[in-house]
């Protein structure tokens, strides 16, 4: 395979021999460095790199507006603006190009060490690129009919796992082919690793098959955290650097909601953005470092109480026994109460970002239900793949301006205000969607290949009934929301009042979107998680 193409562009022949002489230095075993002063004939050169093929992974330049030709010539290549230092008058439109997703990222010259500022910041964008642009080696397979919905679940289980696998059409020669292979007739989809295949399995039996735990150590745990998402990942890893001997428990893979959010750029630290996936592997990996134990796939039942223990009872079978819990177990979009969308779901409805999707819709027409960060953050993953993507808002924008600004970028992308999705219709996939306009009342049909529904959301409590207190909505409520008398469970029992984040079951905390008026957001999750720990030193005393 040809070697990617560094590109980079530059009218001083000094600054533009430090910057590919560095960049060479470093990356040029696995990329082609190449290097122009004159903007046009750089412009020339990489046209005829596009034109035959050839991998564009970045382009370096001062100009914008050379960068956005590039852009029109290899849109999948990485942007990096070159920058003085002391040229003020760069900062206003650098600002707004990186605002509006038209740079990825800037480079100051003339560089000092490269190894301080240059590669670390060209090796993350050029992971990223690699990424989405170079076929990874699959460690797992999974064969079946794409539009199952049972396909649908497990492909974005491992993308959400950030475990790269391919999917193989059951009835295709590749397909038929690894079936014979592993002499496997029985019930699809089949998940294949080494030497094992899986037909039909659970979540469950594809995590112990990858090497997941399927019990807990045992023993008495200082703290049990219920839930994988940014506000469980944080409780854990907080918890552990106290000292406190941990275990997290998740239903799926780490990550939540937040897991499935294809780019993440409001999150403190992260100036490039980072993958709602990534962000959740970076924060497993940060916690196991500090000695966290994960039951993942592991269902929660109940809660039950044994002195100054608390009991978490799994679907499984066996307990997990602590000194103290936080759940974390987040919220779900709700679903569509629209006639055949159950039937549809997962062979063209689909419930998040729902990011391994996007490749297979290349050159369709997908539709996005809701106006929040994560349907701007679909909207625009998806506009890389799709034909088309029109954004259903039922009232009014809610998501980040960043946000706004990108999606007007984008010409592939239409915002429908006042606009709800009224009827969804196919037999064994998605066909077609119907719109309607409260503002004209007019009701349209429009071919679709997928609708991707963010809207609402409920949390994961109902096997918490009668044991703590929720509002009317299912929320736990906690800190001073919670009462001594209740009906729907027992009341606060203590002399003290509720610590902070404290449910109405002593030493039981809820974090992040499960409770009560919490507001949203991944950076408000993590710091209910560590806020929680802090509770717990007063709640042990």
């Amino acid at each position: 395979m040809t070697e990617p193409i560094l590109f980079v562009v530059h009218d001083d022949s000094e600054s533009l021999a430090a910057v590919a002489t560095a960049l060479e230095r470093r990356f040029g075993p696995d990329y082609r460095v190449l290097a122009d002063h004159d903007p046009a004939a750089a412009l020339h050169r990489l046209d005829e790199a596009c034109a035959s093929g050839e991998p564009v992974a970045l382009v370096m330049a001062r100009s914008l507006d050379w960068l956005a030709s590039a852009h029109d010539l290899c849109p999948k290549a990485a942007r990096c603006v070159i920058i003085g230092y002391g040229e003020g008058e760069s900062y206003a439109p650098l600002r707004r190009a990186l605002v509006m997703g038209q740079v990825d990222s800037f480079l100051l010259t003339p560089l000092t060490d490269p190894e301080e500022r240059l590669y670390p910041v060209i090796g993350e964008i050029l992971a990223r690129w690699s990424r989405g642009a170079r076929p990874r080696v699959p460690i797992v397979r999974i064969v079946g009919d794409r539009w199952a919905r049972r396909c649908h679940e497990l492909r974005d289980l491992l993308d959400r796992a950030s475990v790269p696998y391919e999917f193989h059409a059951h009835d295709g020669d590749e397909g038929r082919a690894y079936l014979d292979r592993v002499h496997h007739a029985g019930p699809l989809p089949a998940v294949l690793f080494r030497n094992r295949c899986l037909g039909d399995p659970t979540n469950a039996e594809v995590a112990r098959m990858l090497g997941a735990g399927a019990h807990a150590e045992g023993g008495l745990y200082d703290l049990a955290v219920i839930g994988g998402g940014p506000a469980g990942l944080s409780a854990a890893v907080y918890g552990a650097a106290d000292g406190l001997r941990t275990i997290l428990i998740e239903r799926q893979v780490v990550g939540g909601q937040a897991g499935s959010s294809s780019m993440i750029r409001n999150y403190l630290g992260f100036p490039r953005g980072i993958t709602g996936a990534e962000l959740a592997a970076r924060a497993q990996e940060q916690a196991v470092s500090l000695g966290v134990e994960f039951l993942l796939t592991s269902e929660v039942t109940g809660l039950e109480t044994d002195g100054a223990e608390r009991v978490v009872l799994l679907a499984e079978g066996g307990e997990v026994r602590a000194r103290a819990l936080i759940i974390a177990t987040g919220v779900s979009y709700n679903r569509l109460e629209l006639d055949g969308a159950d039937a549809l779901h997962g062979k063209g409805v689909f419930y998040g970002g729902a990011t391994a999707e996007a490749p297979a819709l290349a050159g369709r027409d997908v539709f996005i239900v809701g106006g929040g960060n994560s349907a701007g953050q679909a909207a625009t993953h998806l506009a890389r793949y799709a034909a088309s993507v029109t954004v259903l808002v039922r009232r009014s924008l809610t998501m980040s301006d960043y946000l706004v600004r990108q999606i007007r970028q984008m010409p592939n992308i239409d915002i429908r205000l006042d606009t709800e999705l009224c009827g969804v219709e196919g037999r064994s996939r998605l066909e077609a969607v119907r719109i309607r306009s409260s503002a004209t009342g007019t009701t349209e049909r429009l071919d679709a290949a997928a609708v991707f529904v963010m809207i609402g959301a409920g949390p994961h409590t109902g096997w918490l009934e009668k044991i703590v207190q929720r509002d009317e909505r299912d929320h736990i409520l906690t800190g001073r929301h919670v009462t001594r008398e209740s009906e729907g469970a027992p009341g606060w029992p203590e002399a003290r009042e509720p610590l902070t984040l404290e449910t109405s079951l002593p030493g039981v905390f809820a974090v992040g979107d499960v409770r009560h008026r919490s507001p949203r957001g991944v950076a408000a999750a993590v710091a209910d998680g560590a806020v929680a720990v802090r509770s717990l030193w007063d709640y042990f005393g």
